[in-house]
């Protein structure tokens, strides 16, 4: 007989365009493909159900998020308020199966009695709390701080609180070893991100610019691609492209003060990738520790040189793929050694060693299921 288990997930997971759904849809079609029963539970708060989630689910079932005000709790954080509903706790109540929750945003049920004996596993996707402080400290907005500054603070103390209650799956072993100091949680595993990569496909050779790509409607992604125009580029005289979707007029403005700089605003999955594959570096810093950063895989398997920083890698088996460096005096210097360096087999049979054995989705699958 199938094993069937429930997954909740915090958004509707498909299409796979942003990075917060991309784990749970290849969660979903690896469970499937070694024979798993997934019935799945989605909040839709806009991207509408999606024919494509029946292929890799027995069921899928959608439910509102509240928003505004009717989603504000005191003692809570917002993101899990706004996930309460009375219908998907009594659906899934009604049997027995295992439950995984996708995300910190979905454990509302953790905290009705009907569920204190069932088999409960949370998938982590980095650590919220430092997350959201972190866009405190990247955001403009008044109004927008004090939000991310309380929901840090919320989701600071319910980190803890939960984590001591279920089993918790990281994406990272850092934010693994978080959990462990910091909340004091006793059953904490790391299983790496599932991905819809299976082979590398970078070209060997030389591509013609630098590339940093993200979703530019977040600050931190924002302040990123700002930092490396100002602090690299406009000093560099090399061509460097921003690509990624929202960008903001203040960031469009700056990424155009050079006659070697440009942006390029909301490209489809085959324009990015295509830039993702014709240039010859990706720069790819971050300003956050936690989770793992997708972006910078899909530069690992579609891409040439990456440049990042060490807060990017921190945590992950991806160091040795990488060229690391801090300061912009570091990381221009890099740049101009990468520029002209050929990408070739002996870097891409590197990265098919470390990538094929640890971001193996049968493999696991097989070790998620263990825990479930």
């Amino acid at each position: 007989m199938t094993q069937r288990i429930h997954i909740i997930a915090h958004d509707v997971p498909y299409p796979i365009n942003y990075g917060g759904v991309i784990d749970i849809f290849c969660t979903i079609q690896s469970l499937h493909k070694i024979g798993v029963g997934v019935i799945l539970h989605c909040f839709d708060y806009g991207r509408g159900q999606q024919e494509e989630l029946n292929k890799y689910c027995q069921e899928v079932h959608y439910y509102k998020r509240l928003e505004g005000h009717k989603g504000f709790c005191f003692h809570l954080p917002y993101i899990v308020a706004s996930r309460s509903n009375k219908d998907l706790l009594d659906r899934i109540a009604a049997d027995n199966y295992p439950i995984l929750i996708e995300g910190i945003h979905s454990t509302y049920l953790v905290n009705d009695p009907r569920f204190r004996e069932r088999k409960i596993v949370l998938r982590s996707f980095n650590i919220e709390s430092l997350y959201y402080l972190k866009l405190f400290k990247h955001e403009r907005s008044l109004i927008k701080k004090a939000y991310y500054l309380n929901e840090s603070r919320l989701l600071r103390r319910y980190e803890a609180v939960i984590s001591k209650k279920i089993p918790v799956i990281t994406l990272s072993e850092n934010d693994a070893e978080y959990y462990r100091e910091k909340s004091g949680a006793k059953n904490v595993h790391y299983i790496p991100v599932f991905l819809p990569h299976s082979e590398v496909k970078s070209m060997e050779g030389i591509g013609s610019f630098c590339l940093y790509h993200g979703n530019l409607g977040i600050a931190e992604n924002e302040k990123a691609a700002s930092w490396l125009l100002e602090e690299i580029f406009l000093k560099l005289k090399i061509p460097f492209v921003i690509a990624g979707k929202n960008p903001s007029p203040r960031l469009e403005r700056l990424a155009h003060m050079g006659c070697h700089t440009c942006l390029v605003a909301d490209p489809g999955d085959r324009e990015l990738n295509d830039l993702i594959s014709k240039a010859q570096i990706n720069i790819l810093p971050s300003f956050n520790e936690t989770g793992i950063k997708l972006k910078l895989l899909n530069a690992l398997y579609n891409g040439r040189h990456c440049i990042v920083n060490n807060a990017a890698v921190e945590g992950s088996p991806l160091a040795p793929l990488c060229h690391i460096a801090e300061t912009p005096t570091a990381i221009q210097r890099m740049i101009q050694q990468l520029y002209h360096l050929p990408f070739g087999k002996e870097e891409i049979r590197l990265r098919e060693k470390i990538l094929y054995q640890e971001y193996d989705n049968n493999k696991n699958a097989q070790q998620l299921m263990s825990y479930l």
